[in-house]
Parts: structure tokens; C-alpha cells; sequence
């Protein structure tokens, strides 16, 4: 199924508009229903299921992703490595794996679950709002990085203190300091002590 932005009304094979849709859940994160992509991230916003991936270069660099200018949802802000929704029926790791290949052009060389986090994050700058619950997977980046310019807008490795700089100087999306904290325990447990995660 190819990847298109959430206002695209791609064709299916009989002409007519074809809906992304996203998997609706309850608090535990079972399935409920789906619903439209945009329509998911109206206001007040509908809990569905996402996932965020956190890669690492070998010196335990977190790789950061700016989303593109022209995205709907976030554009042109800094957060972490992936982050997408599965499709109705796809597992989270699948995702995770198929979308950063589509907006990195690379395959991580390892990649572990990491957890799930559930939260309410409005975008001020869209008016959208994520209610989401996230499944969390870090893993190592070792190829490299081939980005499709409509999805990335730029990529950055960053140790935590220069992390610690580029937040306090960049946008970020609203959601990238929930799903980092959220996270931490397992990139420390990837990334060893010595990189100070």
C-alpha cells in the first residue's frame, strides 16, 4: 500500500478514493475500530495506535529526523528517529521497520521492543490533536541514510548534550519528550552507560 499524506485521496484499482486508516484502541490497547487519519487527529482526538523508534549509531548518537515542510501534521519541527502509524491489522514492529526504511531509506541493523505510552499532546501550530498509544522500539542504525525529501526535512546524530542544546534552541514535536522518557530505559539498556542516556 503506498504512503501518501493524510489530505491525499490516493486511487485504488477501481478509481475510487482510497481512506488511510488507523486502528482505534481502548486504554489497554486493544482494537477497537478504525478510523480516518485525519479524522483521528481532530479535536478532541480519537486513542489510536502508533509507534516511535529511537536508533543509534555505533557511538550511541540517538539519529533525530525534522519532519518535512510540507507534512500536514508537525511540519518542519525536530523528533526522534520514526514515528507513524501501523495499519489496521499490521503489528507495530512491522511498522516501525516499514516506515523508517520509507523515510530513511535504511533498515535498522537491530531493533527491540521498547515499551508502550499513552498520551494527549494538542499541536498548537495545526490545531490536531495525538491521542495516541505508542509502541516504542529502539534499536542501531549502521547503513547510510538515503531520506525521501517528502517525509524528511533533515537528519541529525546527537549526544544527550547536544539533545539538550538543540531543544532548547529548535522546535520539537510535541510529542518527543514523552516518548524519549519513555523510552530511556531501554536505550540506556542498548547504549551502555558510557553514552549518558
Amino acid at each position: 500500500m503506498p504512503i501518501t499524506p493524510a489530505t491525499a485521496t490516493p486511487s485504488s484499482s477501481n478509481g475510487t478514493a482510497e481512506a488511510i486508516l488507523l486502528e482505534l484502541v481502548d486504554e489497554n490497547g486493544v482494537t477497537i475500530g478504525t478510523a480516518e487519519k485525519l479524522a483521528a487527529h481532530q479535536p478532541p482526538g480519537r486513542l489510536h495506535r502508533a509507534f516511535s523508534v529511537f536508533l543509534f549509531d555505533e557511538h550511541g548518537r540517538l539519529l533525530l529526523q525534522q519532519r518535512a515542510t510540507g507534512k500536514y501534521h508537525s511540519p518542519g519541527v525536530w523528533s526522534n528517529t520514526c514515528c507513524g502509524h501501523p495499519y489496521p491489522g499490521e503489528s507495530p514492529f512491522a511498522a516501525a521497520a516499514r516506515r523508517t526504511y520509507e523515510e530513511l531509506g535504511v533498515s535498522p541493523s537491530l531493533l527491540a521492543e521498547a515499551g508502550t505510552v499513552r498520551y494527549n499532546h494538542p499541536d498548537p501550530a495545526s490545531g490536531l490533536v495525538e491521542q495516541e498509544y505508542n509502541h516504542l522500539f529502539v534499536g542501531m542504525v549502521q547503513s547510510p541514510l538515503r531520506p525521501d525529501p517528502e517525509e524528511v526535512g533533515g537528519t541529525a546524530f546527537v549526544t544527550p548534550a547536544e539533545l539538550a542544546e538543540r531543544h532548547a534552541r529548535d522546535t520539537f514535536s510535541a510529542w518527543f519528550m514523552t516518548v524519549l522518557d519513555a523510552a530511556r530505559p531501554a536505550v540506556r539498556e542498548l547504549t551502555g552507560p558510557a553514552a549518558g542516556w
